[in-house]
């Protein structure tokens, strides 16, 4: 299975993926489990998570400012540290 990517994306790559126009989601402080049926694009506006992926791979952290990846068929148990906002989006 493909790797959870975290990366600080530019203004210009934000603008080509048209990040502005994808829908957004809140959560509040909390711990739940998630398993993805199709690959999920997000920018985080705000907040802190923890992501840990049941297959026992390292969990992985990211914030506001950061672009994240989560591959399809990913397992894997949310913990938002910080009540999270972000912009989202299924391929």
């Amino acid at each position: 299975m493909s790797k959870i990517l975290v990366e600080k994306p530019s203004a210009e790559k934000l603008a080509s993926l048209g990040v502005t126009n994808w829908s957004t989601w809140s959560k509040e402080v909390s711990e739940f489990p998630w398993t993805y049926s199709s690959q999920e694009i997000a920018y985080i506006l705000e907040g802190e998570v923890t992501v840990t992926p049941n297959d026992g791979s390292a969990a992985v952290s990211f914030g506001a400012g950061d672009l994240v990846t989560f591959p399809v068929g990913l397992s894997c148990t949310w913990h938002v540290k910080k009540a999270l906002r972000k912009h989202y989006k299924f391929s």
